[in-house]
């Protein structure tokens, strides 16, 4: 056979190869397409710098100062803190659309933001009125933090406090982490002889009502009950199965089922 008739297949060979990688191409574009479709909303956000940051407010110092006691006095127990460590977060500030990615706490007691400054390591607090969210890492989950700050509760909250949010949806179930100070009490002939300081936790919980107003509950079935009696099955269901001690999954759970 003369060699110029081979010329036919290898056209229809080089037909065939072009076809294919063209299929290929087209694969991968839709499999990229959707998997950046399906990354999480925190890869998408818009960050800025944090040295930007001191131009959008004022940053206060934190300082550390030294205080002299009472030779009986035993020092603090426990922590002002959420986390008593600075986590990775993203940061928006009230007015803004953007995010700053820095590592930070809640100071629960002073209703603040904490965190450090990228290189200096300065620590610099942010009042609560500043910032519009704070959505701190941890143990690889994003916990959401807003504010109270325009929100309508059954009983005035008299600070603007930060709170997470547990669950949305019809009843929105969040959780204000805050903290008391029990002071040191030793000095007089009738005292507790407490000889320490202590912060001590006292997180409440809420959920939003079909009004727009956030009930107080206690995690237990009749305090559900009495904001919630339409789900009056599915809680008494609920809490005569569950011998879990995660009170938060429990009522989370109840209010995903219809």
């Amino acid at each position: 056979m003369p060699k110029w008739q081979k010329g036919p297949k290898i056209f229809s060979y080089n037909n065939k190869m072009m076809k294919e990688s063209i299929l290929n191409l087209a694969f991968m574009f839709l499999t990229l397409t959707s998997w950046s479709q399906q990354l999480s909303e925190a890869s998408q956000r818009v960050f800025k710098s944090v040295e930007n940051m001191q131009s959008v407010i004022n940053l206060n110092k934190i300082s550390q100062t030294g205080i002299t006691f009472d030779t009986r006095y035993e020092g603090v127990k426990g922590s002002p803190r959420l986390n008593d460590t600075l986590l990775p977060s993203f940061l928006k500030l009230a007015g803004q659309d953007y995010y700053f990615q820095i590592k930070a706490d809640l100071d629960l007691v002073n209703n603040a933001l904490i965190y450090a400054g990228s290189e200096s390591g300065q620590m610099y607090s942010i009042p609560s009125s500043d910032v519009s969210e704070i959505i701190i890492n941890k143990d690889d989950s994003e916990l959401l933090f807003k504010t109270t700050s325009g929100k309508k509760f059954e009983k005035d909250l008299k600070e603007n406090r930060f709170y997470q949010i547990l669950s949305e949806g019809e009843y929105e179930f969040i959780k204000i982490p805050m903290k008391g100070f029990l002071r040191a009490d030793y000095q007089g002939a009738y005292t507790a002889d407490r000889r320490y300081d202590e912060y001590v936790n006292e997180t409440r919980y809420y959920l939003k009502g079909r009004d727009g107003t956030y009930y107080q509950v206690q995690l237990n079935r009749k305090s559900l009950l009495k904001v919630i009696p339409e789900k009056k099955e599915i809680i008494e269901k609920a809490f005569s199965k569950s011998s879990s001690d995660d009170k938060e999954s429990l009522v989370m759970s109840i209010l995903n089922q219809n």
